[in-house]
């Protein structure tokens, strides 16, 4: 195990101020924007050089490159899930040995934990920072750039918040989100029910073929989330739309779960069905995670490593065979919620572990 760096947890915490205070809501692009700079500020601030915008429909990007021949990714994203106003209601604060307020977990206690472990290295030729804008609503417009930078820099260090009990994320399920519509034809419940086309009794029907596609041998989880259907009590349904979030663990999985919306059929005569979506992100293999987890240990042995359901901007590039290594960003928990937490006496271990992994990967340190 190398000795530690120095760095500082004061001025870590400032800069998890900085970017908590500049309120980041997923496709609000003047938001984005504005978060954006603040994240380009702080990168340049403590690394040197220029962190560049890249502008997209979601919002602004921001990457940064160490100069040289790249031969690591720094990958994050500076969008949250929170509407404006939560910050108002839930603002930045430190107390109890936590770190709270909107997004400190997921994920700008990672970006800031990746910066300050990057500022400790004497060299920062190779390494690479891409913080895209759209990652909580499925990087529509970064999966492009992220697999190309993936591929051109060979190996990818992502700064999601870690697994519970802080270890690190080896593996992640393919996820996705259908939206199925079901379309009928409307007429007086009371007065001639059998002249409509009951939307609401087909998706009904459907919602129970749909469920049943889940697979718990093989990870597979089909689960219908949103549901709506109806206008009035007194007429039958002529539409109803039901959402549902699939995971898969292989891509077996997700041809046979994509094939089988593609083939879903009505029960009731005359009603149509129309399916949108597919599972957008590619399951995350553990073998991915091999060569980068061996060298995580070898840096803080005992540190566990853990599959999870969730997808990440790390399934891409993953997907493509690129060295990936997820959840080494901010140790804590309540990602999405109210009780968002950072806990703050690990940010230095993690901030090393940060300084370490690049430094082993430029070493040729890293099995593949």
């Amino acid at each position: 195990m190398r000795e530690p760096v120095d760095v500082s947890v004061d001025a870590m915490i400032e800069d998890l101020r900085t970017l908590v205070e500049v309120e980041s809501p997923s496709r609000d692009r003047d938001a984005l924007t504005g978060s954006a700079r603040t994240v380009a500020r702080v990168i340049e601030a403590r690394l040197g050089g220029r962190a560049a915008l890249v502008e997209s429909q979601a919002g602004p990007h921001v990457h940064w490159s160490g100069g040289g021949a790249p031969r690591v990714l720094i990958l994050g994203h500076h969008d949250t899930v929170f509407p404006l106003g939560t910050l108002a209601r839930r603002p930045f604060r430190v107390a109890d040995g936590h770190a709270t307020g909107p997004g400190v977990f997921d994920m700008l206690g990672g970006l800031v934990q990746a910066v300050h472990g990057l500022a400790a290295l004497d060299d920062l030729s190779g390494v690479e920072i891409l913080v895209t804008a759209d990652e909580e609503v499925g990087s529509g417009s970064s999966r492009a750039l992220i697999e190309e930078r993936a591929l051109a820099c060979g190996a990818v260090l992502v700064f999601e918040g870690a697994a519970d009990g802080g270890g690190v994320k080896t593996g992640r399920k393919g996820c996705g989100t259908f939206e199925v519509t079901v379309a009928g034809r409307a007429s007086h419940a009371g007065l001639e029910p059998e002249a409509g086309v009951n939307a609401l009794v087909e998706a009904a029907h459907q919602v129970l073929a749909i469920e049943a596609l889940g697979d718990p041998r093989t990870g597979t989880t089909v689960t219908p989330t949103v549901a709506s259907a109806g206008t009035l009590d007194n007429v039958v349904p002529s539409e109803a739309t039901v959402v549902v979030d699939v995971r898969v663990e292989s891509p077996e999985e997700k041809e046979r779960v994509e094939a089988a919306f593609a083939a879903l059929t009505p029960r009731l005569a005359g009603a149509e069905i129309t399916v949108k979506g597919g599972i957008g992100r590619p399951p995350m293999p553990q073998s991915a995670a091999a060569g980068l987890f061996a060298a995580a240990q070898r840096l803080i042995p005992g540190l566990a490593g853990k599959a999870v359901g969730g997808g990440s901007d790390g399934n891409f590039t993953a997907a493509l065979g690129v060295p990936t290594l997820d959840g080494l960003g901010a140790v804590g928990g309540g990602a999405h919620a109210d009780h968002e937490y950072v806990v703050v006496e690990a940010m230095a271990e993690r901030a090393n572990l940060v300084t370490g992994l690049v430094r082993a990967i430029r070493d040729g340190g890293i099995a593949r």
